[in-house]
């Protein structure tokens, strides 16, 4: 298929399905991290390597920038009580502010505004207003601090396609992680131990942390069929003036700009101005990259592999290109890869 937009194939949301076999869908973490494998694709001669992840150090040039992501996921899953004893789930998405949250509530048609909600003799919270996709705003009520009685009753959140318990709720966050507020792990990263970060310091290579809160905006799933009308959730973003000034300086110098995982590819991205500079910012983006956008900084991209039809594949589309991508993808599986949050990583250069 032709990567130009004008086939207007890559606006179908479909153009974006493989087919997977669940066995595949990866259950639990590799131990060590970085022994999970690492497929290599080089976009100039289109050539496919099989590694593992800890081989990424011979891909990486003294020079380069690899740029992370250091947010760290709250135990954002909650399970509750209206006042009839009903059963109710929540997932934080955004905090607003002290008290205020933007979450997903199930089962969302039972839910009326006003309705409390308990989870424990110390947190509960009431529906402030009912939203689309099942987004709700909720005012939370609790004793001391919000964080700590989060960590006393809230769970993991890790996706519906997990099944598996995890053991260790920090397999579930990177080893860089900071700053709480995601709902959902940058997974690329999870591949990554401390030694090997040390190693590819050792080697030359500088490491610049950026900031995205992982939400709905990263893995709400495309309803509609052409994929224009798809609406992305906002999410919280950071670019700090010494990172911006550490990035432009290398673009400046020819070295390449490495991002780990779709989460900071949408951070830099987003940063970026039409002359190619990066520009200090706290703010919300709802940047949506699909195929036909230009890349203004990213040079490689170190990810995982996606669901079918989802923004994340479209975004890897947008910077293999299209057809290369669902080769990727379809070698992935005849290889038998593993796939998703705790799956095998890709590197493409």
């Amino acid at each position: 298929m032709n990567d130009n937009i004008e086939n207007k194939n890559l606006l179908l949301k479909s153009s974006y399905y493989y087919d997977l076999p669940e066995e595949l869908i990866a259950q639990s973490p590799i131990e060590p991290r970085d022994h999970s494998r690492l497929l290599v694709f080089n976009r100039k001669n289109k050539q496919i390597e099989h590694k593992h992840f800890y081989d990424i150090i011979d891909y990486l040039k003294q020079g380069d920038v690899l740029v992370i992501n250091n947010t760290r996921v709250l135990p954002a899953r909650l399970f509750g009580y209206k006042d009839t004893g009903a059963k109710i789930e929540v997932l934080l998405q955004k905090r607003l502010d002290l008290k205020t949250w933007e979450v997903i509530a199930k089962p969302f048609k039972r839910l009326k505004e006003d309705t409390k909600l308990v989870f424990s003799q110390n947190l509960s919270c009431r529906i402030v207003e009912k939203q689309t996709y099942g987004l709700c705003k909720i005012e939370f009520e609790f004793d001391g601090v919000f964080e700590e009685r989060l960590l006393e009753v809230g769970q993991m959140p890790l996706p519906p396609y997990i099944h598996e318990k995890l053991k260790d709720k920090e397999r579930y966050q990177t080893v860089y992680s900071k700053i709480n507020g995601s709902s959902a792990a940058p997974t690329a990263g999870l591949h990554f131990t401390d030694e090997l970060l040390q190693r590819i310091k050792d080697k030359g290579v500088k490491i610049v942390e950026v900031l995205l809160h992982v939400g709905l905006g990263t893995f709400r799933p495309v309803k509609e069929d052409n994929i224009l009308n798809h609406q992305m959730h906002s999410e919280y973003i950071e670019m700090s003036p010494e990172n911006a000034q550490i990035l432009n300086q290398a673009k400046k110098n020819g070295q390449r700009i490495i991002a780990v995982g779709t989460t900071s590819v949408r951070v830099l991205e987003s940063c970026c101005d039409e002359s190619g500079q990066i520009v200090p910012q706290k703010r919300e983006t709802d940047i949506f990259i699909y195929p036909s956008y230009k890349f203004k900084i990213v040079d490689a991209l170190i990810t995982n592999f996606h669901l079918p039809e989802s923004t994340l594949i479209m975004l890897v589309a947008a910077f293999a290109g299209y057809d290369n991508t669902m080769n990727i993808y379809n070698c992935a599986v005849s290889e038998r890869y593993r796939f998703f949050s705790f799956g095998d990583a890709m590197f493409i250069e």
